[in-house]
């Protein structure tokens, strides 16, 4: 069994932790969260810090859930060590989210934040019916 984390951060699977720890990707289309459109906020998976609001998603057909911007102070963006694109990190904890890609087009802001579905979690907004709320 593994020991609770001191800094209250949750404990990780073995493909979380790939992902969000080793800075892999998970496949294509094969994440929960990239046709996953309810109102709500999406959080860091292993510290729980707000990352992204449900109004930034949008459906680039890239194979991973896209957002146009963050929650402000929440993603740090580093260059990728491929030295190319640019890695995206959750700012509280550092954990590996994704990739941002900037001039694309696919919404008037121009940015696309592709997030790994692994490295999130979701919870809905208390008007959304069906919350428990």
């Amino acid at each position: 069994m593994a020991k609770p984390d001191p800094r209250g951060w949750r404990t990780l699977t073995r493909s979380e932790e790939r992902v969000i720890v080793h800075k892999a990707t998970e496949l294509p289309f094969s994440g929960e969260y990239e046709h996953h459109f309810e109102a709500g906020t999406y959080s860091c998976r292993r510290c729980g810090a707000p990352l992204y609001r449900s109004e930034s998603k949008f459906d680039a057909r890239c194979g991973w859930p896209s957002f146009d911007d963050e929650i402000p102070g929440a993603v740090r963006r580093l260059p990728d060590a491929d030295g190319e694109r640019t890695e995206i990190q959750c700012a509280r904890c550092g954990g590996h989210l994704g990739h941002v890609f900037e001039g694309e087009g696919f919404t008037p802001k121009g940015v696309r934040h592709c997030v790994n579905s692994v490295s999130l979690s979701f919870a809905r907004s208390a008007a959304e019916p069906g919350s428990d709320i």
